[in-house]
């Protein structure tokens, strides 16, 4: 990918909040060709079965060192894994790398009640639901129908038995609601991802995108925390790695005594590619060849 494919006005961003040498490190980041990654579902096998019958089919994987159930497939793309079995029955979800990380920083546990807010297409939903072993109750929204459906269809296919659908604007739930744990993984301008680099998104990427982006997100985690149990905890992630969308709108929500940050653990991700953050405790993952840039919030309600 060529750099002049990055929009100008996100390259100058990037050399603002991040320098000049990492903005190049980050545009060179978009230029890797990613290999494709999955996760195993342990809702119907585990990841001993599954590279033996990814070996079986003449494909090679690595494990991740921060997750037994991730693997990166070499030399192959998301249609050959497509024609697989074990694919077709739902054994494996094709997941990115750094989208699998609010999954894992959320924690969900046997009979909690979990809120996932913005869940289509159900990458995040589903890897929730094996984590506790089918035993959480996940209440699902999704505004777009269409969406919605795939998200259905998703569940259904990965056997995750116990989440509900709701086709809604999650900021429209009724405040009666109360979660044990909430993860709002917010639509955003997906300025660490390839998305940007599309001719469409490059022409419309500007400041009015960024501002009605982070307009919708402070507004959905000001819900997130009326809508979650006093002393719990909630995970907000987007697939961006601009400070308007992700630091800013924490500390302005957190500023109206909301709650805390609760320090993300480094160590538990050893391998993953961090950038700089403006709030401690929070992570910034790095495009590179393996991951898209995505950050990561831990958040407690104290109120």
């Amino acid at each position: 990918m060529a750099q002049e494919a990055i929009p100008e006005f996100l390259r100058e961003k990037f050399e603002q909040q991040y320098t000049k040498k990492l903005a190049e490190k980050i545009v060179k980041g978009y230029g890797q060709e990613r290999p494709v990654s999955l996760r195993v579902n342990t809702l119907k096998t585990d990841s001993w079965q599954v590279k033996v019958s990814l070996e079986q089919n003449g494909i090679a994987c690595q494990e991740v060192s921060w997750s037994k159930d991730a693997l990166v497939v070499e030399k192959v793309r998301e249609p050959v894994l497509q024609n697989l079995k074990l694919y077709q029955d739902g054994e494996i979800y094709l997941q990115s790398l750094s989208s699998m990380l609010p999954p894992l920083i959320v924690e969900p546990m046997a009979g909690e009640n979990i809120l996932d807010m913005a869940a289509a297409p159900g990458g995040k939903t589903t890897q929730m639901a094996a984590l506790s072993g089918n035993m959480a109750s996940i209440t699902a929204c999704e505004k777009n129908k269409i969406r919605a459906e795939r998200l259905q269809y998703n569940l259904e296919k990965q056997g995750a038995m116990r989440v509900c659908v709701m086709v809604t604007d999650s900021r429209k739930l009724d405040d009666f609601f109360s979660f044990d744990k909430v993860l709002l993984d917010a639509p955003c301008t997906g300025s660490g991802t390839l998305e940007v680099c599309r001719r469409d998104r490059r022409e419309s990427f500007g400041e009015d995108l960024l501002r009605r982006s982070a307009k919708v997100q402070e507004e959905l985690l000001l819900k997130a925390f009326k809508l979650l149990k006093p002393g719990h905890e909630l995970v907000y992630s987007t697939c961006s790695i601009l400070a308007e969308e992700n630091e800013q709108v924490v500390e302005r929500v957190l500023m109206k005594g909301k709650g805390k940050v609760i320090p993300i653990d480094y160590e538990a991700f050893s391998g993953v590619p961090f950038l700089p953050v403006q709030i401690e405790g929070t992570l910034c993952v790095c495009p590179n060849e393996w991951y898209e840039g995505f950050f990561v919030a831990k958040l407690q309600k104290t109120g």
